[in-house]
């Protein structure tokens, strides 16, 4: 029980952790692109809200598919 216990929560950390990371990553290079070229922020700022949404989904559709792997059900 404990040993299952531990390996779900490893992989539920795993899955949110990438897009986490990308998260931050994009959030890093958005900074540095608007203090590049603060008139394409609007390019910018599109760009990065798809991706965004992207990265979300994944993340999202991982949680998902792990709840369902470990159900008890």
């Amino acid at each position: 029980m404990l040993a299952e216990t531990f390996i779900i929560m490893m992989v539920m950390l795993v899955a949110v952790m990438g897009p986490s990371i990308t998260i931050a990553i994009l959030g890093h290079s958005v900074i540095r692109a608007l203090a590049r070229n603060p008139s394409a922020a609007s390019k910018i700022f599109m760009g990065m809200v798809v991706l965004l949404v992207f990265v979300e989904a994944i993340s999202i559709v991982a949680i998902l598919i792990i709840f369902q792997l470990f159900s008890k059900g």
